[in-house]
Formats: structure tokens, sequence, C-alpha cells
């Protein structure tokens, strides 16, 4: 189980520092699907795609693992309400399918319950 973790930790760090780089990338996409009622759209996405970067690479530091985790459970929370408002546009506003849309919101679930399990120390080491 030890070894499955380490591999699984390693896959959430990287595809978190992917994350954070797409939203420089794609910036125009994660803005068009930010809810109207969050201000500074474009600094939310600069912000959004820092903190994953870094909460990425925390993950993959035994020194700052654990806070690592803690913070990205905090963005997970945070960003759930955006998720939230894209499933319950009206159908055709976002370039998705719907039932894809709904998924995203107990697939949110699921990465909170890997980032907090993911992050735990194992029980032959000291937090």
């Amino acid at each position: 189980m030890r070894r499955a973790k380490t591999v699984l930790r390693a896959v959430m760090g990287v595809l978190y520092i992917a994350a954070g780089v797409n939203h420089f990338v794609n910036q125009a996409f994660y803005v068009s699907i930010m809810p109207p009622y969050v201000p500074w759209h474009v600094a939310m996405v600069w912000i959004s795609g820092v903190a994953e970067i870094a909460l990425g690479i925390g993950v993959l530091v035994p020194k700052t693992r654990a806070l690592a985790g803690w913070g990205l459970i905090a963005l997970l929370i945070a960003v759930f309400p955006a998720n939230l408002h894209m499933a319950l546009a009206e159908p055709g506003t976002y370039d998705a399918p719907a039932w894809g849309l709904w998924l995203r919101l107990p697939v949110q679930a699921l990465l909170i319950a890997w980032a907090w399990w993911a992050t735990r120390p194992d029980r032959d080491e000291t937090p």
C-alpha cells in the first residue's frame, strides 16, 4: 500500500502542477467559466493557478506535504461553488455536456478524499 500511496501522491502533485500551469496557458478558458459573482476574473485565475502549482509542489516535498494537503482541500472547497454554478447554468452555456458538469460535483469529493489520504503520514513516519 505504501508504494501505491507514493505513486498516487506523485501523480497528484504532477497533475496539480500541470493544472496550475494550464491556468496561464489557457487563461481565456478559465476566465470564461468564472461565475459572474466572482470579482477580478483574471486575477482569480492567476491566483488559483499559482496556488495549484505551489500546492502540487508542496505535495511532493515531505516537509510541506501535510500542509499542502490541507491547502488542496481548501482550494477544492473554494472552487466548488463555481462548479455548481456551471452545472446549474442553462444547457449549452459551457462547451461541456450537462452530465459532465454534474459529474464534476461528486468527483470534487473524491479529489478531496484523495488529497487527504495521500498527504497523511504513513504509520511508520513521524509527522
